[in-house]
């Protein structure tokens, strides 16, 4: 599963850096890791496929919970520190490559992340993916891809190449949990998503558990965004690259 091969790249990185890199990214990432294959364990996955109640857990684990854990553990900045010098480059011109960071526009992943929720679940596209087991599985993986792609583009301690100013991030951070919101409402007031396999009251609870447990991503990613604007420029000594690669700048 690539969960448990990114989790033990991470922990060969974190091991060859043990005496330098924060325990609180790797303990981050063991927490994100951890919620993911939670999410997509046997008993979550019968669940999830079974009331939308359960579905709905699994979006906010995979989609906001998980993400928050992988992204503030810093991968990237980790990697940077292991890699070769030329691998090192290598990802570091990706990271500035046009369309990493047209992706990675506080917009374009809010689009991404937040915006496919509103296709999902007030079209026909959430019967879809609940009767087609490739498409289920292709869902899962959005969730978790664009939910990480979120986090990074707002509050990710991570390099990050011409990443807008604080003000631009802090206002699309807003506009999508007031999105996000919004959606959780509409679908309890109107009883979508409109599948047969649910009854109204499993709808409105799903709607609810999604409302609420957004608000609780919300708070971990501002608590996050703030910590790293008003951070002392003389605690960030640990998000530098390896001295062996290209300094990749730290915008965030």
């Amino acid at each position: 599963m690539a969960v448990c091969a990114a989790t033990l790249a991470y922990g060969r990185a974190w091991y060859a850096c043990r005496n330098e890199w924060p325990l609180r990214r790797g303990l981050s990432w063991l927490a994100g890791a951890a919620l993911a294959l939670i999410a997509l364990s046997p008993a979550m996955m019968h669940f999830g496929h079974a009331r939308i109640e359960g579905h709905m857990i699994q979006h906010l684990m995979l989609g906001m919970y998980a993400p928050v854990g992988l992204v503030l553990a810093a991968p990237v900045t980790l990697a940077l520190r292991v890699l070769p010098q030329r691998a090192g480059r290598t990802l570091v011109r990706l990271l500035a490559s046009l369309p990493v960071r047209t992706l990675a526009h506080p917009v374009s992943a809010a689009l991404l992340d937040i915006g496919a929720m509103f296709v999902l679940y007030l079209t026909p596209l959430y019967g879809f993916m609940h009767d087609t087991p490739w498409a289920g599985t292709l869902l899962h993986l959005h969730f978790l891809l664009a939910g990480c792609l979120f986090v990074w583009s707002i509050a990710g301690p991570d390099p990050a190449p011409h990443r807008p100013g604080p003000r631009l991030r802090l206002l699309v951070f807003f506009l999508a949990m007031a999105l996000h919101g919004a959606l959780s409402k509409y679908i309890y007031l109107h009883g979508y998503p409109l599948d047969s396999a649910s009854t109204l009251e499993q709808r409105r609870l799903a709607a609810e558990l999604m409302y609420y447990g957004g608000d609780l991503a919300a708070i971990a990613m501002a608590i996050a965004f703030f910590a790293a604007l008003f951070k002392p420029c003389g605690t960030a000594r640990h998000a530098g690259p390896n001295r062996k690669t290209n300094q990749a700048p730290n915008h965030s």
